[in-house]
Formats: C-alpha cells, structure tokens, sequence
C-alpha cells in the first residue's frame, strides 16, 4: 500500500486529487492540508511515502517546502502537482528534490501513475514534457533559457516577477540584500538582458506571472 499525504491550498483540488487516488486500491490516502505550517503537523504524526506538493502552496514557498522535506523527511517521496507552468519548473523542483512534475492541465489518469513510480524511487515527467526538453519547438523558443537558470535563480526571478522589491525577495528566500543583487546581475547575464523592463519580459515569456 502507498500512503500518500496532499498538499495543496485549494480544497476543491485536494478533493479532486483525493477521489481519483481512492480509485486505485494501492493508494490510501492519509490525510490532505492547505498550508505548509499544517503540512509539517501531519508529517510530525504520520510520514507517508508520497507527498503530492503544489508550488504555490502558502506559508513556505514550494521549493523552500522541497529543501525542507529533503532535510527532515528524506524518505518521503515528493511530486509536485501544479498549475505552474512545468517547462520551467520541472527541472528546477528536481533539482531541489522532488522527484516528479505533473502539471495540473495533465490528464488525471496520470496521477496514480506518477504515484506509483515515485514511491519506488523512479522519477517522472510526461513524455510530452521529456520530448519538449529534448527539443527546443520553434514555438516555444524563449523557454530554452530556464534551462540555464539554477533553483534559487528561477525562485528569485518569480518573486521580481510579482513585484517584490530585493528587501522583500531577500527576506522571503533568507538571504541578505546583496545576495538578490547579485542573483539578478546572474540573471540579466543568463537571460541576454540589461534592464529589469526586459528581465521583466523575459519571466512572462517563462510564465513566471
């Protein structure tokens, strides 16, 4: 039996997420929160082979929760399940530890399969996804550049993105203000621009907001 724990700040979604799962007789769902801060309650009484993660979750942003679990949870498996664009954070929340992305516009028979692979230890993305990274669609050329990006990079660049200013990103990623100073010269470097209006432009062409 897998037992898998969702967390996801909609409850509509972990309804959804929780009926489709209940389908498969070698799924049992534990339990499901809205927030990380309840979230690491119920890892604190019950550790679940999978925990399925939106990005945007609140209280500790998704990459922020990935670290977190890596540290004090190792043995739990994550997939991130998001509405977040996955050509850009697949590889980013792997990076961080996840071992899974399934975006939510994904067919929802992919989920107890995504569940199934990770809680051995697999990693999965869909084909559609793998093919997209194998090959740049002439289509979808700005979205090479995520590519170059680290984890913390793509973390600061959405936080820009939405208007914080570097006092507000260095408090909300714990780092000091000349850190985010130097994190957006890496970025205008990496992403081919000189000017925030133009590092701007290039996170909505990433789908950052």
């Amino acid at each position: 039996m897998i037992n898998v724990i969702i967390a996801d700040n909609h409850p509509i979604v972990r309804l959804g997420i929780k009926q489709v799962l209940e389908n498969d007789d070698a799924i049992k769902v534990l339990g499901d929160v809205g927030n990380t801060n309840a979230l690491f309650e119920m890892l604190s009484e019950a550790t679940p082979d999978v925990l399925i993660l939106e990005m945007d979750i609140p209280d500790i942003n998704g990459i922020a929760t990935l670290r977190k679990m890596k540290d004090e949870y190792p043995d739990v498996q994550v997939l991130i399940y998001s509405g977040q664009s996955e050509d850009v954070y697949a590889l980013s929340t792997i990076r961080a530890g996840a071992r899974g992305y399934l975006s939510k516009s994904a067919d929802v028979s992919y989920l107890s399969v995504a569940v199934e692979k990770v809680s051995e230890g697999g990693m999965f993305i869909t084909n559609e996804l793998a093919q997209r990274l194998a090959f740049d669609e002439g289509t979808q050329k700005p979205r090479r550049f995520f590519r170059k990006l680290s984890t913390r990079e793509v973390e600061v660049l959405k936080m820009l993105a939405n208007g914080k200013r570097n006092k507000e990103v260095a408090l909300g990623l714990n780092l000091n203000e000349k850190t985010v100073s130097t994190y957006k010269a890496r970025l205008m470097k990496k992403l081919n621009v000189d000017n925030m209006v133009d590092l701007l432009q290039q996170a909505k062409a990433l789908e950052l907001y």
